[in-house]
């Protein structure tokens, strides 16, 4: 029987990425790079779900797990010691960076999503109006503070974005990481791109 909690996790795009500058802001370049993605490996991302009249007693549990002083509200997130807590929707958070709480039936359910997702961080001076090439989401500050989390459509395709005190986590599909990511560098190499 094979250990899925102990196996390796390799991001959709191992192997398909160089790491380097392109475009306007190349190598050799004076100009620096205006949009940087970074290709976050070993991701841990689990999924917790809880039922109406559990919500409280769930929601507190996964804040603990994450070492979190309080549960985020929804489309919201909070970080603690351990982890960071997603609130992707009213029934259910993201737990990224720490294992799910143990939850009985009557509370929730929990699913680990880790292998499932690409999780690329975009940061730099243009990430904002590269990241409104592709998402129909308010990305100002007033709008989309840190803590921010939002779904919603890359190119047809539904992807999670979170403003992290580090940038922009996209979490992507992993069946469609590949076919983005190269969306993604050609649109990002206008503004000068690092990747990392």
């Amino acid at each position: 029987m094979v250990d899925f909690a102990a196996t390796e996790r390799v991001s959709a795009l191992a192997g398909h990425y160089t790491p380097g500058r392109f475009g306007n802001g190349a190598e050799g370049s004076d100009q620096t790079a205006g949009v940087i993605l970074e290709v976050m490996q070993g991701l841990a991302l689990h999924q917790v779900a809880a039922w109406a009249e559990s919500i409280d007693a769930v929601g507190e549990k996964t804040a603990e797990v994450a070492g979190a002083k309080s549960v985020p509200d929804p489309c919201s997130a909070t970080s603690g010691s351990e982890a960071s807590v997603l609130r992707i929707e009213p029934l259910k958070w993201w737990v990224y960076g720490a294992a799910a709480p143990t939850l009985s039936a009557e509370q929730g359910a929990t699913l680990d999503l880790s292998h499932s997702r690409t999780h690329i961080r975009i940061t730099g001076d243009d990430a904002v109006t590269f990241l409104n090439r592709h998402v129909s989401l308010d990305l100002r500050e007033s709008a989309f503070p840190e803590g921010s989390v939002a779904s919603t459509v890359l190119h047809h395709v539904g992807v999670t974005l979170w403003r992290s005190d580090q940038g922009y986590e996209m979490f992507i599909p992993r069946g469609f990481a590949l076919s983005l990511w190269e969306m993604l560098v050609e649109t990002a190499e206008q503004f000068g791109l690092e990747v990392i």
